[in-house]
């Protein structure tokens, strides 16, 4: 498979290349997308820059890793996996963790992703939006809160933002940063407001 030196990477290269992992493997393995990966798989932003997963069985992290070894890939950071022939790096987060956030459960629990693309080996799901909003403001950059904003934008109609609130908070309460956390949902959902897309 060749790619042009993109720093950018969309959805359909993105599938062809999980389509060309999932020749190389020999067992089940579910992905869950998390981060702009989410919202690309989603058509919602064209492209990301960075390819972010999670792969919620700890003997089916465990299996990938070892085979993308074999083909080549390296880590190059604490969850970042890339080889010399792509110009992109792949962070997988193995259970419940994306970063250094922990989901309250599995994102393989019913109604916590959605099927998305199954290849006769590889499951691959986008984390439901409550999650996907909630890990991205725990970061809380520029570009995070711009995402979480076109995110809100396309689902304001299935959207409960009060949900959202109350299931950010409980996820922060488990955290040292708690009350900076905090301020990062207030600032969030004033933005929301202010968009003029919701109350």
């Amino acid at each position: 498979m060749v790619f042009e030196m993109e720093y950018r990477l969309n959805k359909k290269v993105l599938l062809e290349l999980l389509g060309n992992w999932n020749s190389f493997i020999k067992r089940k393995i579910h992905l869950v997308a998390c981060g702009g990966t989410a919202l690309t798989l989603l058509d919602i932003k064209a492209s990301t820059k960075g390819v972010d997963f999670m792969v919620p069985v700890e003997a089916e992290y465990r299996y990938l890793i070892k085979t993308l070894q074999n083909l080549g890939y390296e880590q190059i950071t604490g969850s970042g996996w890339s080889r010399k022939s792509e110009p992109f790096v792949f962070d997988l987060f193995m259970g419940n963790r994306i970063h250094t956030t922990e989901l309250l459960e599995s994102p393989l629990a019913p109604g916590n992703h959605t099927l998305l693309k199954e290849f006769s080996r590889l499951y691959i799901g986008v984390l439901n939006e409550y999650d996907l909003i909630a890990s991205k403001l725990f970061r809380g950059t520029e570009v995070d809160f711009a995402d979480c904003l076109m995110l809100v934008r396309v689902k304001i109609n299935s959207l409960d933002i009060n949900h959202l609130k109350s299931h950010y908070l409980e996820l922060a309460s488990y955290d040292v940063s708690e009350e900076r956390l905090t301020r990062n949902i207030d600032s969030f959902l004033n933005q929301i407001h202010k968009d003029g897309r919701y109350g």
